[in-house]
């Protein structure tokens, strides 16, 4: 089986499937055949990779995820004909957002109290799906500015220098300043999970840009009622990548315990470390960690209420609860901990969900029903599964749980979604902030009133319907990062000197950005 890519790469262009208008049973067939195709390959062909044998056994339940994807939705029935011409011309003449609206009461009830994110989201309060489309763009710009270039000599790196990311993505206007990227060890048990790049002579062997560290400038903070510190964690990962090297191996988060266990790659990303290296001398824990107190330190200090918020698609989600359990376990006083993750797997065992539920930290777990990947890891043993038995055997510490409060989406909700199966699409971040957009309840129809531009659903999948006429993975680096020399040759330009990974002593030894690129602020 191909390896799948899922908001990746920008650069480098992904076949789509077709859309397709036969009936329901139709696609139940075409999915059978695409699944008994994949079995026949890997029968007959016992020198292929190992993970490719390794899939067979949850092609079942992807079968079984298909079926329930097709089934009749009433609410969803389309009219014969739609003008998409006239639809086009009406989007294309508004806003791709609403206006910002001032929710700093609604911010301090829900931190402050014993109020919970469940109690906002069947119907989704308006105000929290603003927050949550922003923090889900958040979490697109570190796959938008990552190199997935393995021709690359920075593959692996962020293309744009902590001062330019915001701006280099559009996202100005959203009242954040960048102050740190955060970099993981690439060599360690997943290494699919990471890039590398394919050249002797790169900016680093060892390490990956994982995500970036940022906080709320002043008008911003009026508005929500709090110096919000962001931390936005990259994932990578495809759906089919997690059959083949989630190793579902829990082992405890804490040296002195054995009762809150979390799965074993996840904590090896985010705690993985070498003095050896350039990038990761210090671990991403530690170099958030000391970002976040740095933060913490400078704003408590002019008398601010703080608070944090941690995002991550995939990858990412997990990365961001093991990053809330550190932060709430550590000395920081009075900062409220939120997380808000998309297509998040589980990540630990029930001790760990009651652990981050008792230190007071609020998730929001954003889910397409159709998505795979929060099904695992523990797709046959979870909470769900063993739930009627918790009375006779008590609670397991080897069964998988999610955490915090779940927004359930629906794949068919949405009209200029194709139906069919589409691994990838469902998975992809800009489908769920799409779905987000439009969603209000789960017995209501997408909302008229969605403004967020649909072509970005497209960005690095095929999911939308062909009558909208938007080309499927159009988005990568203009003629896939090549420019004309001054001899009119096609060559791999140079980063820009503020673009470039390198290490500041100043910043190392004052644990400041005050350099052009403060990228490797290690202390």
């Amino acid at each position: 089986m191909h390896s799948l890519t899922s908001n990746i790469p920008p650069n480098i262009p992904l076949s789509s499937r077709k859309s397709s208008n036969k009936t329901q049973s139709g696609l139940r067939i075409r999915a059978s055949q695409i699944l008994s195709s994949d079995k026949h390959k890997t029968q007959h062909h016992p020198h292929q990779r190992q993970h490719q044998q390794s899939s067979i056994p949850v092609l079942d339940s992807i079968s079984t995820l298909v079926q329930l994807r097709l089934h009749n939705n009433s609410h969803n029935q389309q009219p014969q004909f739609i003008d998409w011409n006239s639809l086009d011309a009406a989007a294309h003449a508004t806003p791709i957002s609403s206006p910002k609206e001032e929710i700093s009461l609604q911010w301090r009830q829900l931190v402050n109290s014993n109020y919970d994110f469940d109690q906002l989201i069947d119907p989704l309060q308006p105000w929290l799906r603003r927050e949550i489309i922003k923090y889900g763009e958040f979490a697109q710009a570190t796959y938008d500015a990552f190199d997935f270039d393995s021709h690359s000599e920075y593959c692996g790196s962020c293309r744009y220098g902590i001062h330019n990311l915001f701006n280099k993505l559009g996202l100005g206007n959203h009242g954040y300043r960048a102050t740190k990227h955060i970099y993981a060890m690439s060599h360690v048990d997943v290494p699919q999970w990471l890039q590398r790049s394919n050249l002797v002579d790169t900016w680093s062997k060892d390490s990956n840009w994982m995500g970036y560290v940022a906080v709320s400038d002043d008008e911003e903070s009026r508005r929500i009622g709090r110096r919000d510190i962001l931390v936005a964690w990259r994932g990578t990962v495809a759906p089919s990548e997690w059959f083949e090297d989630l190793q579902g191996k829990l082992e405890p988060i804490e040296k002195d315990s054995n009762e809150v266990k979390v799965e074993h790659g996840f904590l090896d990303i985010y705690r993985s470390k070498n003095e050896s290296t350039r990038y990761n001398k210090s671990s991403a824990s530690e170099q958030v960690m000391a970002e976040i107190r740095r933060l913490v330190s400078v704003y408590k200090a002019k008398g601010e209420e703080v608070g944090v918020t941690i995002t991550g698609h995939s990858l990412g989600g997990a990365l961001a609860l093991l990053n809330a359990y550190e932060l709430a376990a550590s000395a920081i006083p009075n900062v409220a901990i939120n997380v808000v993750s998309f297509g998040a797997p589980r990540v630990g065992n029930i001790a760990f969900r009651d652990k981050l539920h008792e230190q007071g930290v609020k998730t929001l777990r954003v889910r397409v029903k159709q998505d795979l990947v929060p099904r695992m890891p523990g797709i046959l043993f979870n909470e769900e599964s063993l739930q009627m038995f918790e009375e006779i055997t008590g609670t397991l510490d080897w069964v998988y749980t999610h955490v915090g409060a779940e927004l359930r989406l629906d794949a068919v909700e949405s009209p200029y979604l194709k139906t069919g199966l589409n691994l990838v699409g469902w998975h992809s971040l800009e489908t769920y902030l799409h779905l987000i957009d439009g969603h209000v309840s789960g017995n209501s129809r997408f909302r008229k009133e969605a403004r967020r531009d649909v072509a970005l659903v497209n960005k690095s999948c095929g999911m939308l319907i062909d009558d909208l006429r938007i080309p499927a993975c159009w988005y990568q680096l203009e003629n896939k990062g090549l420019v004309k020399n001054s001899y009119g040759r096609w060559v791999k330009p140079r980063r820009n000197p503020e673009d470039i990974p390198t290490q500041c002593s100043h910043c190392v030894e004052d644990h400041h950005d005050h350099c052009v690129e403060a990228v490797t602020c290690l202390a």
